[in-house]
């Protein structure tokens, strides 16, 4: 922290002296929701939902963010080391699926510290780290032991985009790395069964977070075995027709989120995805953009994915062979996919 490099734009601040690099943030830890969230793929979120931690800050800032509010730094809480353990176990409580951390890479001495913690208080779910990324391999090599399940983006292939969009025309490159270091320390999918509801805390999902739940559709169907059981990627293809729960517990998914005018970028994602990783990873595969007001200087990102646009990279993926994927169907292009970022259980 005081001679930051956390991230591939290599500040060099001194944020434990209060300085803040493109992050925005200080050594001091912020959070901005910690709560149950329905809205990740199926084998993340379940029917219990994901124990997603929103962390402030973000060091790649893309025009067109979803959750632009936090990754500018304005919204959150600073917190301890020790309450964000202590948000861990009790999202553990409330009956999640995992511990999510939701772009935390700025913050990866903290986090290690505060799963060292709660790990020794009796934390026993699987941690995911959702990222856009843009991350450094040495960081994510400190995180090696800790986490379980990598959800990356891939954004881009194309630098010009990447520049446009994320400032970083670096983008490719460094995510690239990242995933290849990401898939090298999961190793094989593992899943296992979801506890069923009334089996230890649960808290039960609104009708609504149902609802959108349901827009995602997986490709091999998301299934059960025997609770406990870790089951491989076959088995968990062979039970698709079962129409059961089955929980990610190791593994990586990667993330593409489809953006307007950009179908080709999108299908050199895919390709080299499919090339280099095969069926070792999900690729997910994402039509909820949605244009918020601060893209009206892009006028080009200032509408929703056409039916068309998206179908036809489907029907890419399709003929690329994919079979470890996810897509989203009908009205996933909606603002409900964006939590309120209120410090809810911070």
């Amino acid at each position: 922290m005081q001679n930051c490099t956390l991230c591939p734009r290599r500040c060099r601040v001194n944020r434990s002296k209060g300085e803040k690099g493109i992050c925005g943030q200080t050594a001091e830890l912020k959070v901005a929701r910690a709560d149950l969230h329905m809205w990740e793929e199926p084998c993340i979120s379940g029917t219990r939902g994901s124990g997603a931690v929103f962390f402030s800050g973000c060091s790649l800032h893309c025009v067109f963010c979803q959750n632009h509010n936090i990754a500018a730094g304005d919204a959150g809480k600073v917190i301890t080391v020790d309450r964000l353990s202590e948000i861990f176990l009790e999202l553990q409580e409330k009956g999640a699926n995992n511990i999510n951390l939701v772009t935390a890479g700025h913050f990866a001495p903290q986090v290690i510290a505060a799963l060292d913690k709660a790990k020794a208080a009796g934390l026993r779910l699987p941690v995911v780290y959702n990222t856009g990324a843009y991350e450094e391999v040495d960081t994510l090599r400190m995180l090696e032991g800790y986490v379980d399940i990598y959800l990356p983006d891939l954004k881009y292939v194309d630098n010009c985009l990447s520049k446009r969009y994320s400032h970083a025309p670096d983008y490719f490159e460094k995510a690239k790395a990242a995933i290849e270091e990401m898939v090298r320390q999961t190793g094989e999918m593992e899943f296992a069964a979801e506890p069923e509801a009334g089996t230890g805390n649960h808290s039960r999902s609104t009708e609504k977070e149902n609802s959108d739940a349901e827009n995602y559709e997986n490709g091999s169907g998301i299934q059960s075995s025997a609770p406990g059981r870790k089951i491989g990627i076959r088995e968990y293809q062979e039970r698709s027709e079962q129409g059961k729960t089955l929980i990610m517990t190791k593994g990586v998914i990667v993330r593409h989120l489809l953006l307007p005018d950009c179908v080709k970028d999108s299908k050199d994602v895919i390709s080299y995805l499919l090339e280099t990783y095969g069926d070792r990873i999900f690729i997910s595969i994402m039509n909820q953009y949605t244009p918020l007001p601060h893209v009206a200087a892009y006028p080009e990102l200032n509408r929703r994915v056409a039916p068309d646009e998206y179908e036809e990279v489907l029907d890419f993926a399709i003929a690329k062979g994919i079979e470890n994927g996810f897509f989203q169907e009908g009205g996933a292009a909606e603002e409900s996919f964006i939590p309120e970022f209120d410090g809810k259980g911070v």
